[in-house]
């Protein structure tokens, strides 16, 4: 898989009558992009007034004029593979995938071999284009390492369906964890902002700036030296599960980026499973759910504990 540079397509907007409505919001309907991805655009530099670099949260004024530049990946070597895919339910607008873990979900830096998306373009026969060439059809991911369940979307309609869900906090994300200790609060939220570690620009980190960052947790069972937690996402950040639990004491299991130096088990990975997902389908307007058994690696230890 092959990589090149990439080139840009400009689209200027004259703002008029618009007075007050943020830059996201007003991009994300000329565009037909998720305001996630305008947001990332304004991240990257590619939005402007003017000669000014703008920030997603910035509020448009009668009579600027929006510049946007939209990159496209040219040549780009994406073939489909025919590798081994958990399709729990798909129809003609969605697909649930249970991921396990181990696989990337879409190539990036470092990562140009065998992906989730390599899987869906062979075994999908749409998949929604909003996100460009390099993550079609991927509306939310999870880390390479966490394993279960994530919506792919097989056309533009319910790609912006599931995104706005995921905005509104309406689509449901619930994930079990093993996390080092005993917890001792039942249940509570967790809430801060999350950013780049300044230290480790590959990792996260909570800090006093950033993207405010909202989970909910509870307890299921608490074992001698661990604690099996259930983890509800309120926002999306990269990370966000595996900062909080470190941000409380508990790093999870298994997490050799966030947690214990010296770990107790033998793992490829943090034991952090995608266990339920819940969402409107986008066509009938009716909550579908679908659950996910933990790996057999996660009963396993979860077994020896008892």
């Amino acid at each position: 898989m092959q990589f090149l540079r990439k080139e840009m397509t400009v689209k200027k907007f004259e703002i008029n009558d618009l007075e007050g409505v943020r830059i996201d919001v007003f991009l994300s309907g000329q565009l037909n992009l998720t305001r996630s991805h305008i947001k990332k655009l304004c991240d990257d530099g590619n939005v402007k007034c003017g000669d000014k670099v703008i920030k997603a949260s910035k509020v448009v004024k009668n009579g600027e004029t929006i510049e946007v530049f939209l990159p496209e990946n040219k040549n780009l070597d994406l073939e489909p593979k025919d590798m081994p895919l958990n399709i729990v339910y798909q129809d003609n607008d969605v697909a649930v995938i249970d991921k396990p873990q181990g696989l990337t979900v879409h190539a990036g830096s470092g990562t140009q071999g065998d992906t989730l998306v390599n899987a869906l373009l062979y075994h999908l026969d749409n998949l929604s284009g909003i996100n460009g060439v390099i993550r079609p059809g991927i509306v939310h991911r999870i880390d390479k390492n966490t394993s279960g369940l994530l919506v792919v979307a097989k056309n533009d309609k319910a790609h912006l369906s599931l995104a706005k869900q995921l905005e509104d906090k309406t689509c449901h994300r619930i994930y079990l964890a093993l996390l080092e200790g005993v917890v001792k609060e039942d249940s509570g939220t967790i809430h801060t902002f999350i950013d780049r570690n300044q230290k480790d620009r590959t990792k996260m980190a909570v800090s006093k700036s950033g993207r405010e960052a909202i989970t909910d947790f509870k307890v299921v069972k608490r074992y001698a030296q661990h604690t099996l937690c259930q983890f509800s996402l309120k926002t999306g950040r990269t990370h966000q599960i595996r900062v909080h639990a470190k941000h409380i004491g508990h790093p999870v299991v298994g997490d050799k980026e966030y947690g214990y130096k010296n770990q107790k088990f033998k793992l490829d990975g943090q034991l952090l499973h995608a266990y339920k997902l819940e969402f409107i389908h986008p066509s009938t307007n009716k909550l579908v759910s679908f659950t996910s058994d933990l790996p057999s690696y996660f009963e396993k230890i979860l077994k020896g504990l008892r």
